[in-house]
């Protein structure tokens, strides 16, 4: 049985993975998401091999240090919404729309529109 927590835990994996692999592997698929192109926290999880651990997803995305290259940005939960809010939110929009993604003022984003399939780029 999988169980999982980040920050003060750790996760165990039956298969012996460790955080710092976990992270890497979520990480890099984070890396592939394409410019102008979108990916829920669900799929990353779910492309990474490990389907069920999006809010896991999150936490690294919330977690990222200040400078990081990783787009972050362009993961939004399953509904297509940002998931942050206020000045976060704003920021993240921001970002979006540079890349040309229709955004509107609330965080919705058309997977339909900007979804990636995770295809390597």
């Amino acid at each position: 049985m999988k169980t999982a927590a980040i920050g003060q835990y750790q996760i165990y994996f039956t298969s012996g993975l460790n955080m710092d692999d976990f992270s890497a592997q979520i990480y890099t698929q984070v890396h592939q998401i394409p410019y102008g192109k979108v990916s829920t926290y669900g799929e990353i999880a779910k492309f990474s091999g490990f389907p069920g651990y999006a809010r896991h997803v999150g936490r690294l995305m919330a977690t990222l240090p200040e400078g990081s290259t990783i787009p972050w940005h362009r993961v939004v939960n399953a509904k297509g919404m940002i998931s942050l809010a206020g000045n976060d939110l704003i920021r993240q929009r921001e970002k979006l729309l540079a890349e040309g993604i229709d955004v509107s003022e609330s965080g919705k984003i058309s997977l339909r529109l900007y979804r990636w399939n995770g295809d390597p780029v």
